[in-house]
């Protein structure tokens, strides 16, 4: 009688895939596509000309992010059989702002075996060629298509020290830029449209420039957007008081959450924050 032999589980590879250029893709990556078992692409169909171009035939199932969460759980199946999976999106490396966190997570869960390969990354791609000479930055993907709620994201970024880096469709760059530029002020910028691909255009300068050059009417392609911080200013009294005074009046924070927000951008002890807002609030009933 034979005894039942335990599968180990397989690997799951997360693969990144060009984001345009078709060379960009490192010979690990296709020995990997090669040998898998099975790859899970975020759209068959766009993965489908990529392994044509690469000659490969390896077996593919997909992942939409409207059927992530079902497709995860079916792929993890796969993987406790002993089979290698390859994860890619359509663009870039996969889990940033694009499908396959759920089946990473759930891959981490379940004990399996998390291999990933480095390569192309519009993110990265774009901070190459900012010249920010630094290394800290702040990266948000996209921000809320609806205009009150990607005005309340920009405005929690007023008073950060860190550069920004977001995602933009193009029908919605002009949108995004007009409510940054109204935000955030005169601040240096850089558009990275295209990027890889034969239309590429980098360009850095102020929002205001990139704002009227949105409105051109000829913003095809996926942008990254780079928005450098404000100007740090002197910290005083007054400073302090139009903070609290503009935090009371437009945000939707207690007197609480305002003072340690408040002292921790400009590095200041937080009862004296709130000591001072305690004689400007005149909405108690913000503050419980």
């Amino acid at each position: 009688m034979k005894t039942a032999t335990h599968c180990p589980n397989g690997t799951l590879y997360i693969v990144p895939t060009p984001i345009g250029n078709l060379e960009d893709i490192t010979l690990r990556a296709i020995r990997i596509l090669n040998e898998v078992d099975l790859i899970a692409a975020e759209d068959t169909r766009h993965t489908h000309k990529l392994l044509n171009h690469l000659n490969i035939q390896t077996p593919m199932v997909s992942y939409y992010r409207e059927k992530e969460v079902q497709r995860s759980a079916e792929i993890i199946d796969i993987l406790k059989t002993g089979q290698n999976v390859a994860l890619v999106c359509d663009a870039g490396t996969p889990a940033i702002s694009d499908p396959g966190s759920v089946v990473v997570k759930s891959a981490h869960q379940n004990d399996i075996k998390v291999i990933p390969l480095p390569g192309p990354s519009a993110l990265i791609t774009a901070l190459s060629a900012a010249g920010l000479g630094n290394a800290e930055f702040l990266f948000l993907g996209f921000l809320p298509s609806k205009k009150n709620q990607r005005r309340k994201s920009l405005n929690a970024l007023i008073h950060s020290e860190y550069p920004v880096v977001l995602y933009e469709s193009p029908h919605r760059i002009s949108a995004l830029l007009e409510d940054a530029f109204d935000i955030l002020g005169e601040r240096q910028a850089l558009w990275a449209r295209e990027l890889t691909k034969k239309f590429e255009e980098l360009q850095r300068a102020d929002l205001q420039t990139l704002l009227e050059k949105s409105r051109s009417g000829k913003n095809k392609g996926e942008f990254v957007l780079v928005i450098w911080p404000g100007k740090k200013e002197k910290v005083t009294a007054e400073s302090i008081e139009g903070l609290i005074e503009w935090y009371r009046d437009n945000a939707e924070l207690s007197l609480k959450d305002v003072s340690k927000r408040i002292a921790t951008d400009l590095g200041i002890s937080r009862s004296q924050v709130y000591q001072k807002a305690l004689q400007l609030w005149h909405n108690p009933d913000k503050f419980e």
